[in-house]
């Protein structure tokens, strides 16, 4: 396939994981030769659930499948010289090695990344592992719930009695396969530098999800409570309601989306009612206003209902189970599903979300069966660098710059992403309109007391950058905006799919003023289709992925992970994306427009399940907390008001060390709980057994003891208890700063090291203040004077103070 930007690149994949093998998708579907090395017999993930019929007796997991398209295999046995030596040969003509080898298995064995850097100066490599190489947690047990307890994003999701929601498996994946892939690609795209080393962290990758509950907490004090299933601290009515066919999702935030609810409704007269005039009141009396509303609701389908909140502006979204999913048309003309093939096997999956629209990704394709390949047969491949990159070279993106148009979550975490690795970027906000991250109510002391600058959120989203305003209403603002772009690499919006267009700087305009420009737009459902005017929230993209349709337990709604989930993952699906233009532009010299749907952004979360009603014709029953494959799994009470341990036992010998630390060697001797399938069927006996030894222990005591054992299990955090955890404050995760208006906080890290750093980047430029670095910006890029500034000023086209113009409701833009 022509143009893909990753096809002059040769990378190897060691290990076995989820994590590794989508941040190796992300490669070997933009073009690049990947080589996945498995061990005899295959990779183990080859027969996890769903499986398919490849033909000749061969059942192989469809999910697998999917997740290694378009790479080859060859079988290498790393305990044994010969094979090491054929391993070290493939290496020397690789520009990438990807290693999920456990941190504390590599330096080891035969194949240390030391004696690779030694030889092998050029090799870039990214090592990626559950906690990284250092810190109190970094040889733990692991299985991604209990990775997201101790990550904060299980212990608010559920019933206010609990136990905390546990999340299918295969989120972590696509999170942590992101953040793995961002420096990794930057680390290639300077590599005629120097090679890198980067070791990646899937727990450190996972708080982009919590930290702003860890914000939140940290501003206020406190962390808001588990509430409900599908009730979270985003106002109401918030969550998945049944309609006359099929689940509704709602968000209703500001008060321009409640008066068009009431719209909507029918109700215009509700919107003026004191119980419900605002979104504390409305929370405060959700019982009495769901059942006004809930009865309205089911007299129209969700997707009538949905299509009526389109012209409202209204963020709805209907709740697709997986059969619906992959029937909605929308996805069917985006090019959102292609076959993934292995042996006879074929079936729908999700295609990469990242739609450069000059250079796109391969819509899935074939998988190999282990060993498909030969080392000895690969074809020639020369690699680039020559050399290993050091602590005194630049970050890989300097000199690379970025104008940012974003507002909110996604969009900045995003060009966060780019600006921690060196790039150079320029926020835009305007005196009229900050960005809505800064606050959305501009009552009481917003203006006199510049409220906007001390949002903790906004500090998060926003470390190095420099920020300008410009007001885009006045021509002469847009003039100035415009002399960025064409002087700009890339640019990158997250409004709504209408808004830049309408004043006349989408994709096509920009390009005609900067040909090699990189614009990434990422509305809610991208700038095509029906669907492009949908306003949306992170938790709009949730409901609309389907995602709630497989979470919770069989019987109860559509049940949502209480988070804006749509925000964190839109965000490094967005900065993989410009890294891959960025790629497309160094080899060809032109821009593109890169047309992010940030709903199809969450659909790789959904794989496992798209892939099992494709595959099988039919989506599994939900199974709560349970496991397909591990057993006992789940979140348990532990001593103390609300604490909660996450356990999963993988194995007979796991079983045997729960069953000695819980002092049950009755259950222990049981012939009949011996094997995972003996447990299955006598699941219940052994929760309640489970349960009546961790009452009696603190979560973390718990913790501590099985792992010593060799049983995975993790503490169910809250956001706010992140910013003390151990492990977290070992590894430098929270990094203590000091700002005018804010005072001393905390902001988080970057989730991976360079080279052998036991500590991240450090960061260097804190959040901007509201057009801190206009004349910066203006003098030294745009070459204006003192006397141009001065009047832009005058005429508050450019200004450092927020403007009170007219009330305004917030952008849903993510």
């Amino acid at each position: 396939m022509p143009n893909l930007p990753l096809s002059d690149l040769r990378v190897a994949e060691i290990g076995s994981g989820d994590t590794l093998d989508y941040c190796g998708k992300l490669f070997s579907d933009f073009g690049a030769e990947v080589i996945k090395i498995e061990p005899p017999g295959g990779d183990p993930a080859r027969h996890y659930p769903p499986l398919v019929d490849a033909g000749n007796g061969r059942r192989e997991s469809g999910y697998f499948a999917w997740l290694n398209t378009n790479k080859r295999s060859v079988i290498a046995d790393l305990d044994k010289s010969d094979d090491v030596a054929r391993v070290r040969a493939l290496l020397a003509t690789c520009d990438l090695l990807i290693d999920a080898r456990a941190p504390s298995e590599i330096p080891n064995s035969l194949l240390t990344h030391d004696d690779l850097r030694k030889e092998q100066p050029g090799l870039a490599i990214t090592a990626i592992s559950w906690f990284g190489e250092h810190g109190l947690y970094s040889n733990y047990q692991t299985t991604d719930s209990v990775c997201r307890s101790l990550s904060g994003s299980v212990k608010l999701v559920g019933a206010q009695e609990g136990p905390p929601v546990l999340p299918r498996d295969g989120q972590i994946a696509v999170m942590a396969g992101l953040t793995a892939f961002i420096p990794t690609l930057a680390s290639l795209y300077d590599r005629a530098n120097g090679a890198r080393r980067f070791a990646v962290s899937a727990h450190e990758a996972m708080l982009q999800i919590s930290e702003f509950d860890t914000g939140l907490a940290l501003e206020v004090g406190f962390t808001r409570p588990r509430m409900a299933i599908n009730r979270f601290g985003r106002g109401y009515p918030v969550g998945n309601f049944p309609t006359k066919d099929g689940w509704l999702g709602i968000t209703v935030v500001t008060p321009a989306q409640w008066a068009a609810f009431c719209v909507l409704l029918g109700l215009p007269e509700l919107e003026t009612e004191p119980q419900f005039n605002d979104g504390l009141a409305r929370t405060n009396n959700s019982k009495a206003l769901f059942d006004i509303f809930q009865p309205i609701l089911m007299h129209k389908s969700a997707q009538e209902w949905f299509e009526m909140g389109i012209e409202l502006r209204l963020p709805l979204a209907v709740v697709p189970d997986m059969e619906t999913l992959l029937k909605q048309q929308y996805y069917r003309d985006r090019g959102a599903f292609a076959k993934v093939e292995i042996g006879t096997a074929s079936f729908d999956a999700p295609v990469l979300p990242q739609t450069l629209t000059g250079s796109r990704p391969k819509p899935n394709g074939r998988a190999p069966f282990a060993g498909d390949d030969t080392i000895d047969a690969l074809p020639a491949h020369q690699r680039v660098a020559t050399r290993q990159a050091t602590p005194d070279d630049p970050q890989p993106l300097k000199g690379l710059r970025i104008i940012d148009l974003t507002m909110g979550w996604a969009g900045p975490s995003a060009t966060r992403q780019m600006g921690d690795l060196g790039a150079d970027i320029i926020k835009v906000e305007s005196c009229q309109y900050p960005d809505w991250f800064r606050g959305t109510d501009p009552r009481g002391p917003y203006f006199p007391e510049r409220t906007y600058e001390k949002i903790y959120w906004f500090q998060q989203m926003n470390r190095n950058k420099r920020g300008i305003t410009l007001d885009l209403t006045n021509p002469r603002g847009k003039e100035l905006l415009k002399q960025l772009i064409a002087g700009a690499d890339a640019v990158i919006d997250n409004y709504a799919a209408d808004v830049l267009p309408r004043m006349g700087l989408d994709a096509a305009a920009m390009h005609k003023i900067n040909p090699r420009l990189v614009v990434v737009t990422m509305p809610a459902f991208g700038m095509t289709g029906p669907w492009s005017g949908v306003r949306a929230y992170g938790s709009t993209l949730e409901q609309a992925s389907g995602l709630p349709s497989v979470t919770g337990r069989e019987g109860d709604p559509p049940t949502m992970l209480h988070a804006a989930l749509g925000d964190p993952f839109g965000g490094v699906s967005a900065a993989a994306a410009l890294m891959l233009g960025f790629m497309h532009q160094k080899n060809t010299g032109l821009g593109q427009h890169i047309d992010l749907s940030a709903t199809e952004a969450l659909l790789p979360l959904v794989a496992p399940s798209v892939i099992e009603q494709s595959a099988t014709g039919k989506s599994g029953p939900r199974i709560g907390n349970r496991h397909p494959r591990f057993v006992p799994n789940g979140c348990f009470p532990c001593l103390g008001e609300d604490q909660w341990i996450t356990i999963a036992v993988r194995s007979d010998d796991e079983w045997r060390a729960l069953c000695k630390v819980m002092h049950r060697a009755d259950l222990a001797d049981d012939a009949a709980l011996a094997t995972a399938e003996g447990r299955r069927a006598e699941e219940d006996r052994i929760e309640v057994a489970i349960r009546h030894w961790t009452t009696t222990v603190r979560p973390d005591l718990a913790m501590v003891t099985l792992q010593d054992a060799g049983v995975p299990a993790g503490t169910a955090r809250l956001p706010l208890d992140l910013a003390g955890d151990p492990h977290l404050l070992a590894v430098g995760h929270w990094q203590p700063v000091t700002k005018v208006f804010m005072g001393p906080h905390l902001l988080p890290s970057v989730a991976y090291r360079e080279g052998s750093a036991k500590l991240p980047y450090p960061i260097t430029r804190l959040a901007p203040t509201l057009g801190q670095h206009n004349d910066e910006v203006l003098r030294d890029i745009l070459g204006l004077g003192a006397a141009d500034i001065d009047q832009l000023r005058a005429t508050e086209i450019i200004g450092d103070t927020a403007i009170s113009k007219k009330a305004k409701a917030a952008p849903t833009t993510k």
